[in-house]
């Protein structure tokens, strides 16, 4: 099954800082165990899409860096720990 990664359009979210800003403000609210059940399954999934979403931006930003820098010979990768 290919699941669509949700875009920041979809989410009504502006960037990864926004996102990640109302996954853990759903998540603080989720473990409070003040919501009702129905309530609670919705930002369950809504937290779902969050989570799908930050992690396909980091994955963007890893493959970003990775271009970047340059193991020496020739091929790009991550540096060697120093």
């Amino acid at each position: 099954m290919s699941e669509t990664i949700p875009t920041a359009e979809d989410l009504g979210v502006a960037s990864f800082e926004d996102a990640l800003a109302e996954l853990d403000k759903i998540v603080r609210s989720l473990e409070s165990g003040q919501r009702k059940l129905e309530d609670a399954i919705v930002a369950y999934e809504r937290a779902a899409k969050l989570k799908s979403f930050c992690e396909a931006k980091l994955r963007e930003a890893e493959q970003r860096v990775q271009t970047i820098v340059d193991r020496g010979d020739g091929q790009p990768g991550l540096a060697d720990a120093q």
